[in-house]
């Protein structure tokens, strides 16, 4: 699987452009669809309320009162800010039949939707690259 080129898309860009834009290991998980270790991404272990963005275009993706703790060594989450932020698409890779999540707003590929997180209200884990987001923290009103 690689990241989506839908002309369709409202962020589009050419691969040589997200190449200028991305450095090689974020351009090789969000547009060529590798996968970083686990238990090694930074936003593994945030806290702080505020919002998980898309590492390529910025888009709103998962808000972080939907983080839970997997256990699967990459941050997951029960659902996304809201049903067009992602893009699930069947993933045929590694000889079985995944559901890849990629960004709706610009294709990155973020990483896969598991359907066995029986302790959260959905029953998902959407189990993400820690390098496919970035994390906006939450603005305390009064500052």
């Amino acid at each position: 699987m690689s990241a989506s080129n839908d002309s369709t898309l409202p962020v589009t860009k050419t691969e040589e452009e997200w190449k200028q834009e991305l450095d090689p290991t974020r351009y090789s998980i969000l547009r060529e669809a590798a996968t970083e270790r686990p238990w090694s991404g930074a936003l593994l272990d945030e806290k702080r309320a505020g919002v998980y963005t898309c590492g390529a275009c910025g888009a709103e993706l998962f808000a972080s009162g939907t983080k839970f703790d997997s256990g699967s060594g990459w941050p997951s989450f029960y659902e996304s800010v809201n049903p067009d932020a992602v893009k699930l698409v069947t993933d045929t890779s590694l000889g079985m039949t995944r559901t890849e999540v990629q960004c709706a707003t610009c294709g990155s590929h973020l990483g896969h939707l598991f359907d066995d997180a029986y302790q959260t209200p959905t029953g998902d884990r959407y189990c993400m690259n820690s390098l496919s987001l970035d994390f906006k923290e939450a603005s305390v009103e009064g500052e």
